[in-house]
């Protein structure tokens, strides 16, 4: 399965605003729901905190699709 490329401007991104920014969600909300469920991986493992944060090269695997902090 591709990784899609996500660049970003600073030196870090929160899981949350990184989800919304690769438009795997359309809100926060959606992205707290995702997070509960337990479909949300970074690096191959599970992770709840929207607020975590990510460093370029970092995965995050939603379901069936993957993006890397670039």
């Amino acid at each position: 399965m591709p990784v899609r490329e996500i660049p970003i401007r600073g030196e870090m991104i929160r899981l949350g605003q990184l989800l919304k920014l690769a438009d795997l969600v359309d809100v926060g909300a959606d992205a707290k729901l995702l997070l509960e469920d337990g479909l949300v991986t970074v690096n191959g493992e599970l992770e709840q905190r929207r607020g975590r944060q990510l460093h370029r090269g970092d995965v995050v695997q939603v379901e069936d699709e993957s993006v890397r902090v670039a």
